[in-house]
């Protein structure tokens, strides 16, 4: 039986020839120009998958994906866009869409990503929405903290400043988990149980950004075809987390410091204001009193989103943290590609830290996941790892014996330097528990409770 393509395209010879195309590949697509058109097509007929353009006359691809959502629609849904318009097509896939498609587009890339996306399982909305809550509860019930000594100050700020009303700026190099310290400030405050909204500024433009934060009334511009609940609304009595709040055009950080002043928001084209009761956490991986120096951010609102400020410690200078967030990365990589790997080789641990990973949490992420892919059983080995740059830019000047000449044996016999020899261990491991469990001749588990048992932390 052949799948069934919505088409949303206003340019008439692009949807002409999207149609053809399809048709001489054994596809029975359906072509529209209009989203009104395109919804009374998803209410009154089935389709496999949608495919439509970011922009078009009567509103834009992100609103119809929402109406989709909002309906429980849950059709895969494709955005085709132009390269300007890749980071607004980056905010769609957050919604929910399957994927992207940049303009001129490749037929062999349509290709691919169309199958993709069809050989996605079908399921009953309410299925779906139970199976999205319990992932993301099951997800939630995996986050990995980390136990370095550094990490540890992070969190006992957090839990200083988490109850309180003040504003928060995360401060932290691309890919250090900005957004999961801002999640456990809210899940640690009295705003626990209403709403956490993250806005991705990078992705707002001068034009959108009011819309996307205040709201707007019909008719106020030439998309706005309904009445539109902004962010501030929808988030009060919780908090708003602004991720990398430095992207803000300087008219939108008026507009923005207003709203916090004054508690208050008006939507565009609304004449009356509307009270709200929000907490900021901002997070920047910019230096912003530079910014304020050059004029590109203004330095009363820098004032007003820095009452309490944290810094997440890029993951190279928390080395020790490596095993714990590779192993749970595994799980998720587990989870997602089917794998049972559950133990990572001395050698891959050892080559894992000397990498300086500029991407940090992001980066070792990806690694992780790919070396997931590439193994064959349930050990993580050398040859699974990627090719890892040799200059010395991307490596750590590591003063240690590699994994294969640590065979000094440590006794555990003796209670009286008992916590010596665990520190021994350790330090001669670089703090590789794996390796220094081996050399105390002990399980990773059992190194753990005695390391709590001592209080050791390295």
């Amino acid at each position: 039986m052949k799948k069934r393509i919505l088409i949303v395209e206003d340019d008439v010879a692009f949807g002409t020839m999207l149609n053809t195309w399809f048709s001489k590949n054994s596809r029975d697509a359906n072509w529209v120009s209009k989203i009104e058109l395109a919804k009374q097509e998803l209410q009154n007929n089935t389709y496999d998958l949608v495919l439509s353009d970011l922009r078009l006359p009567d509103g834009d691809g992100i609103i119809f994906l929402t109406w989709m959502r909002e309906n429980n629609i849950t059709t895969p849904f494709i955005i085709m866009t132009s390269y300007s318009d890749v980071q607004t097509a980056v905010s769609a896939m957050k919604l929910g869409a399957f994927d992207y498609l940049q303009k001129p587009i490749n037929p062999t890339i349509l290709q691919q990503k169309i199958e993709m996306a069809l050989e996605q399982p079908i399921v009953e909305v309410k299925n779906e929405t139970e199976k999205t809550s319990k992932k993301v509860q099951k997800s939630a019930n995996k986050v990995v903290r980390g136990s370095s000594s550094v990490m540890q100050r992070l969190y006992s700020h957090i839990e200083l400043v988490a109850p309180t009303k003040m504003s928060v700026l995360i401060l932290g190099e691309s890919g250090t988990g900005k957004e999961y310290i801002a999640r456990m400030i809210h899940e640690n405050s009295n705003r626990k149980s209403e709403p956490f909204i993250a806005v991705d500024c990078g992705s707002l433009s001068m034009e959108l950004a009011p819309s996307e934060l205040f709201g707007h009334k019909k008719g106020s511009f030439t998309s706005a075809i309904s009445d539109k609940e902004g962010v501030f609304v929808s988030a009060n009595g919780g908090t708003i987390f602004l991720d990398e709040v430095g992207n803000l055009s300087y008219e939108v950080q008026k507009q923005l410091l207003r709203a916090l002043q004054e508690q208050k928001v008006r939507p565009v084209g609304s004449a009356a204001d509307i009270k709200v009761d929000v907490r900021i956490i901002a997070a920047t991986n910019e230096d912003l009193e530079k910014a304020i120096e050059e004029g590109r951010f203004r330095q009363d609102l820098y004032h007003r989103i820095n009452e309490f400020s944290v810094n997440v410690p890029p993951l190279r200078e928390r080395m020790e943290d490596i095993e714990e967030f590779c192993y749970h990365f595994i799980n998720q990589a587990n989870d997602e590609l089917g794998k049972n790997v559950d133990t990572i080789s001395e050698d891959v641990l050892y080559i894992l830290k000397q990498q300086s990973w500029h991407g940090n949490l992001r980066e070792l992420r990806n690694v992780i996941r790919r070396s997931v892919l590439f193994a064959k059983d349930n050990v993580l080995r050398k040859e699974n790892l990627p090719d890892f740059p040799k200059d010395n830019k991307n490596q750590i000047v590591v003063k240690t014996e590699s994994p294969e000449i640590l065979s000094q044996d440590f006794s555990l016999n003796n209670k009286a330097n008992e916590k010596e020899q665990i520190i021994a261990a350790l330090k001669q491991a670089r703090g590789n528990k794996t390796i220094a469990a081996k050399l105390l001749q002990i399980d990773r588990k059992t190194l753990y409770n005695k390391m709590h048992l001592y209080g050791i932390e390295l």
